[in-house]
């Protein structure tokens, strides 16, 4: 791995929405952050308002995008649609040997980082796509609350929002993934049906019961690369879909000097496995802010060793899920835990 400047960041997209959560991150953190995109006047916008050396290199270009990445430890890769931006980027990390971390909600971008593990383990680097809410968020609940085990009779992933007022980004994205979803049931890797069966979820307060649909992200890759799992749902209630689907919904609006949005989130995921029950849950604000301080510890723990070796990873794989949560308390994430049938409680880790 090239590791001149460890403390070096290049951030690819660095002047999106949540491109923008990440360089303050990492910068509270102490990292230096080279910003990195497509758009040479976003650049210098960017360059001009938060002072931050950027670099312009095209996904299309292999030599600007080495350029780019050269004197950094790792890529932390921002802009979608992944389908077009994941392959090029993670070739040219691959090349200097730095990690290389997305946050990718595509199940098929996200399985295709995946299938590269021997290359990564070949270049002794790690590769961590779908790091951020969806995906990695409930990969690290799903761990928790199988407390170590890597098998599940039943894996069920909630997601409730309050609303969505989704970026340019997400809205572009949506517009070209047309790959089938997939989910599993009864050992059996399915797409999801259309239209995909509605449910009624019970979630903790503040949310209570909401109408939910079927609906796999990244998770449903994630998940599988490292649990073996017979069943696995994922749901997501419906007004935030609603809000997604109208085009008149505005792009997020910030509510404080953080940049976040008013927007309320809730994660909630129950395991099955024989005589163990599990449940974890994580509440926040702001799905796309949130995704900066997932991606900024997962870095942090990648640097300081903190990573269970290299290889291309889920994030539940990659670290000690529980400790994991706990670390991101200063940002506003209220993580609880719950097993049963054949267990003693386990305590908050909020």
């Amino acid at each position: 791995m090239n590791a001149a400047r460890p403390d070096r960041i290049a951030v690819y997209g660095a002047y999106g929405h949540t491109g923008r959560f990440v360089l303050h991150e990492l910068r509270r953190r102490g990292f230096v952050p080279v910003a990195c995109g497509r758009d040479a006047a976003k650049l210098a916008a960017l360059a001009e308002a938060a002072g931050v050396e950027t670099r312009v290199a095209g996904v299309d270009d292999p030599a600007a995008l080495d350029a780019a990445f050269a004197g950094t430890a790792a890529v932390l890769l921002c802009a979608g649609p992944f389908m077009d931006t994941s392959a090029p980027v993670l070739d040219a990390a691959l090349r200097a040997r730095i990690h290389y971390l997305d946050v990718a909600a595509e199940q098929r971008a996200v399985a295709d980082t995946l299938a590269r593990d021997a290359e990564a383990r070949a270049a002794g680097v790690t590769v961590l796509p779908a790091m951020a809410f969806y995906g990695g968020l409930a990969d690290l609940l799903a761990s928790a609350a199988l407390d170590g085990a890597t098998d599940a009779d039943a894996l069920d992933i909630a997601v409730a929002l309050d609303g969505w007022h989704p970026t340019r980004g997400t809205r572009i994205t949506g517009e070209r993934n047309r790959h089938p979803r997939s989910y599993i049931e009864h050992g059996r890797t399915l797409h999801l049906p259309d239209p995909a069966p509605v449910r009624t979820t019970d979630f903790p307060a503040p949310f209570g019961r909401q109408e939910t649909v079927l609906l796999t992200l990244s998770e449903a890759v994630l998940v599988p690369h490292h649990i073996a799992c017979r069943n696995l749902h994922a749901w997501m209630n419906l007004a935030p879909l609603r809000d997604l689907r109208d085009p008149a919904t505005p792009a997020p609006v910030a509510t404080d000097d953080s940049g976040r949005s008013a927007q309320r989130f809730m994660v909630d995921v129950r395991v099955r496995r024989g005589a163990h029950q599990g449940r974890a849950t994580a509440s926040g604000r702001d799905i796309y802010a949130v995704t900066a301080p997932l991606l900024a510890e997962a870095l942090q723990r990648i640097l300081d060793g903190r990573v269970r070796g290299s290889g291309a990873l889920a994030a539940g794989q990659a670290f000690d899920a529980r400790d994991f949560l706990a670390a991101l308390t200063p940002a506003g994430v209220a993580v609880a835990l719950e097993v049963a049938s054949g267990a003693e409680p386990a305590a908050s880790v909020s």
